[in-house]
């Protein structure tokens, strides 16, 4: 059975940091290019930022630059969200999922419309 989990969110202040994780089982995500996306209470899910296949290129939206990395942890089955200098605009439901046209191209992208699989997200806030 195909399935992820997100974990490691939570209640930080601005400027703090977080480290998410999203486990897989079922399946490997090193076979996948893999993205995470965010959903703010009566926003669209957007993506932030995800990690490519081929060579683990990454790519994200311009909010979190400087701020956001991905990486992946093979033995562990397991794609990490470093989030750095959180900002009262980075609150959501955060989520990963595994790019089903990854075949289809080298790098990644952002639309949410190309991801499956979607775990059931963790909580990120921020609050002072």
């Amino acid at each position: 059975q195909v399935q992820l989990v997100e974990s490691g969110g939570g209640l930080v202040q601005p400027g703090g940091s977080l480290r998410l994780a999203c486990v897989a089982s079922g399946f490997n995500l090193d076979n996948y290019a893999i993205g995470w996306f965010r959903q703010a209470p009566g926003k669209e899910r957007e993506g932030v930022i995800c990690i490519s296949r081929s060579d683990d290129s990454t790519s994200n939206t311009e909010s979190v630059k400087g701020r956001f990395t991905v990486s992946r942890d093979s033995a562990k089955n397991t794609v990490y969200l470093q989030m750095n200098s959180l900002e009262p605009e980075d609150p959501g439901i955060y989520y990963c999922a595994p790019d089903r046209f990854t075949l289809f191209h080298r790098d990644c992208g952002l639309s949410s419309s190309a991801y499956t699989s979607w775990g059931q997200g963790t909580q990120v806030t921020v609050s002072s």
